[in-house]
């Protein structure tokens, strides 16, 4: 099935999927609201199949890519889940050390799209961690709405923990300078946020796509770099953004955020119909760069 452009889709049923996926609403739900839409023969069953993941879609960089070898890690998180295992994945050739960047998922686990991102950090010459907050219900379930609603059962508070301990322990990897980022999506986009806050001494670069803010009060603990990816369309998550950059500007934070006009919640995500591939090959890019220069 080839995938459709988010301009095929009245906007309506983007931000009811946006809602589903997000369990503000369920799929009940979703049905009875998009059933306006479903004429012409189609029915709403088959219009939340068009709008679902792909990640046949997503291949960027090959499991056996040459370029970069990669392993299933696993770490201590006695404040969280306790072994959370992930995916480890550095370039090619003999070990060195390198700067790392941690990858945060979703709100579904370290599906197929997020281990691409890892392979695709990799690649650059950074060393790349994409930690699985699933571990403790027997990770990523291999179906995203499955692994949506296994994250719901887990405590945000240990879930935070978990990531917090993947950070620490990737700085410590024997493969890494000292020196890490983080970028995350969605909950992974908050969570980057959050690790600012919360390791000031460990995170010295963080890259939110379309993620939430930290509270006013903590901004001024952030030490990293930012730089922070919104989609226009995106109003829920956007509207944060004007008092988080006065905090950013009280507390004199660097950082850089950009607004890709027309882009909906999830437009990074290559999988599904919401996808950008302007907005985001460019925020890839700027990510890329940003990575380059504060980590090295």
């Amino acid at each position: 099935m080839d995938r459709k452009l988010p301009s095929e889709f009245d906007q309506e049923i983007l931000d009811l999927y946006d809602d589903y996926a997000h369990s503000r609403i369920n799929r009940r739900t979703f049905f009875d609201r998009v059933s306006k839409f479903a004429i012409g023969g189609v029915t709403a069953a088959a219009i939340l199949d068009s709008l679902s993941p792909n990640y046949a879609w997503a291949i960027q960089v090959a499991k056996d890519d040459p370029r970069i070898k990669t392993e299933t890690a696993e770490y201590d998180s006695p404040k969280g889940g306790g072994k959370i295992k992930g995916l480890l994945a550095q370039p090619a050739g003999p070990a060195a050390k390198r700067s790392a960047v941690l990858v945060v998922h979703e709100n579904r686990g370290l599906n197929p799209y997020i281990e691409d991102v890892v392979r695709r950090v990799a690649v650059e010459g950074f060393l790349a961690f994409g930690p699985d907050a699933l571990t403790p219900l027997g990770g990523y379930p291999g179906d995203d709405d499955k692994g949506r609603d296994l994250q719901a059962k887990r405590k945000p508070e240990e879930m935070t923990e978990d990531f917090i301990a993947a950070a620490q322990w990737l700085q410590k990897h024997p493969n890494c300078n000292g020196k890490v980022g983080v970028v995350g999506f969605c909950y992974g986009g908050g969570m980057a946020n959050t690790l600012a806050v919360r390791l000031p001494e460990v995170i010295s670069a963080a890259v939110p796509f379309y993620g939430r803010q930290p509270a006013a009060e903590d901004v001024p603990k952030i030490k990293a770099s930012l730089l922070l990816h919104y989609a226009e369309l995106d109003t829920r998550i956007t509207e944060g953004w004007p008092a988080y950059e006065a905090a950013l500007k009280k507390a004199g934070i660097k950082y850089e955020a950009f607004i890709y006009p027309k882009a909906n919640h999830g437009f990074h995500n290559d999988t599904t119909p919401r996808y950008d591939e302007a907005a985001a090959k460019l925020a890839w890019s700027r990510t890329v760069d940003f990575f380059k220069k504060t980590l090295t």
